[in-house]
């Protein structure tokens, strides 16, 4: 079996770029660094690095190795820190994957809840926009968001549950001359500078370019993020407009305006998707119906 440390120490003299890089990350001389390395190469069989002039160029075969070895490495972190809950008394767990506005709306509820009736249990957060290649390892609970007008998601090994459909506002600058508008038509942002908040192209982002093309036009972004509040920070600059749903619009600046829209409206889907797992079944089963109870309230405050 390879040893994971060695798996350390390649991934980190690639991402370094050299041998003395990652042994100073690492609080290690080289030679130590050299020798993982050469042990490594003997224990799989693999061309590892390349002489290039003074320094080291890694192969593809290391770098496949270094790609494939990430999840590997990231289940054996967990599995400590699953021993380290154990040793404390923390004997459950349960892991969330959620976009970030959900995160911030939601999850307080939901672990509040969770801390109520276990005592005991670790709640581990993704954010799944942070993480578009997918995450490392399997949620128990899938928080995603769809397009109202297209295909059902299903994730195999999980139950849908449909949580809420909530609609996207436009935030403007509080001078902004739309802001006399009490609904604002999709066809009005042609020529406006946009701000994107999600530059992964995730299902979000999905639905509002979807909806502006079928208003006849693509949106002229000046700004690119992955982070909702970033995006509401240049939109009060009065660098732009941007479209976010409204569980992400609680609490704004005086200086932001929000308006619907129309010509089309946009909307989106929450679906929750709980694992099977029987060891977690009553855990999973109170986060479902706590995630249940404050999409009900969002909805509510929304209408």
């Amino acid at each position: 079996m390879i040893d994971p440390h060695k798996l350390v120490i390649l991934r980190a003299v690639i991402s370094a770029g050299s041998v003395h890089g990652a042994a100073a990350g690492l609080h290690l001389t080289p030679a130590t660094v050299s020798q993982h390395l050469r042990v490594l190469a003997r224990q799989t069989g693999l061309v590892l690095f390349e002489k290039r002039g003074r320094g080291i160029d890694a192969t593809p075969a290391a770098l496949h190795l270094a790609e494939e070895s990430g999840q590997a490495l990231a289940s054996l972190e967990r599995l400590d820190r699953s021993v380290a809950d154990l040793r404390a008394g923390r004997a459950e767990q349960i892991t969330f994957a959620c976009f970030a506005s959900v995160a911030q709306a939601w999850m307080p509820h939901v672990v509040g809840v969770l801390r109520d009736r276990f005592s005991a249990t670790v709640v581990e957060i993704i954010i799944s926009e942070l993480q578009p290649g997918g995450t490392r390892w399997q949620p128990d609970i899938d928080i995603r968001n769809e397009p109202t007008d297209g295909d059902p998601l299903n994730l195999e090994g999980y139950q849908r549950h449909v949580l809420a459909e909530e609609k996207l506002d436009l935030v403007l600058p509080a001078d902004h001359p739309l802001c006399s508008q009490e609904v604002v038509d999709m066809i009005q942002l042609r020529d406006e500078p946009w701000i994107d908040h999600d530059i992964n192209d995730g299902p979000t982002g999905q639905i509002i370019a979807r909806a502006c093309t079928t208003a006849g036009f693509t949106p002229r972004y000046v700004a690119r993020l992955d982070d909702h509040h970033g995006a509401l920070s240049l939109t009060a600059a009065g660098l732009g407009v941007t479209m976010l749903p409204r569980i992400a619009l609680t609490r704004l600046p005086d200086n932001l305006t929000i308006r619907p829209l129309a010509g089309p409206g946009v909307e989106r889907r929450i679906v929750a998707f709980t694992r099977t797992h029987p060891i977690r079944a009553r855990i999973i089963h109170t986060a479902l119906t706590a995630l249940r109870e404050i999409a009900g309230q969002t909805e509510a405050l929304s209408r």
